[in-house]
């Protein structure tokens, strides 16, 4: 069954502590934080020490999603604050191998990530470290970027690759209710979403809606 895991930075930054109960009660299986630099991409919306305070709030997975060059050094920190899922750019690692060990060793999931103009590499040179792969569906450069559906063949194609049934996808950026189906049809197992969840203040209905239009694609 797909995940759906809300994306914190789109929600209410004055009142995470209250968000983080809200998502947790309307069936949010995952919080995802994007932790940006302000030079791999050029926004910078939330930093680690948010991850910290939040954590004792849930047993929610966490996923953190680095949109930051040379990540190496925030891995240990972030095992350090609860993190459970963490994701780096290929785009971003000269070693990314190296990387994902690294976050492997630490005792978290390792995911890479890879923005809509990125190709995929064959993904088995980075076992037995790679957890899950992360596919950008809008260009990482602000909020609201127009949502890029063909950039989910990529999952299709990907899902192809001998040895890497056991990692999973994760599909981000501009998906709602309305186009949740695209990531069920090329077999995401996990939806990040902030406009969807988020989108006039409705989470509870927000989510419920999602997770209706998924519910009723397995049933039939």
């Amino acid at each position: 069954m797909l995940k759906i895991a809300p994306s914190i930075a789109s929600g209410p930054l004055a009142y995470l502590a209250d968000t983080i109960r809200t998502l947790e009660n309307a069936g949010a299986d995952i919080i995802h934080f994007d932790i940006e630099d302000g030079i791999f991409v050029p926004e910078m919306t939330i930093g680690t020490k948010i991850i910290k305070e939040l954590r004792p709030l849930t047993d929610l997975p966490f996923d953190v999603h680095l949109m930051t060059r040379e990540p190496e050094w925030l891995i240990p920190i972030l095992a350090e604050m609860g993190a459970d899922m963490i994701s780096i750019h290929f785009e971003a690692c000269p070693y990314p191998r190296r990387t994902l060990g690294l976050i492997h060793r630490s005792g978290m999931q390792a995911g890479l990530a890879f923005n809509p103009k990125t190709s995929l590499p064959t993904l088995q040179h980075y076992l037995p470290f790679l957890s899950f792969i992360l596919i950008l569906t809008t260009e990482p450069e602000i909020s609201g970027c127009t949502y890029l559906p063909t950039v989910l063949e990529k999952v299709r194609n990907g899902k192809k690759q001998n040895g890497i049934e056991e990692v999973l996808w994760e599909v981000d950026g501009g998906i709602t209710a309305e186009n949740i189906l695209d990531a069920v049809a090329v077999g995401a197992d996990i939806v990040v979403s902030g406009r969807g969840v988020f989108s006039g203040g409705a989470i509870e209905s927000n989510i419920s809606e999602m997770k209706k239009v998924i519910n009723k694609q397995w049933e039939t």
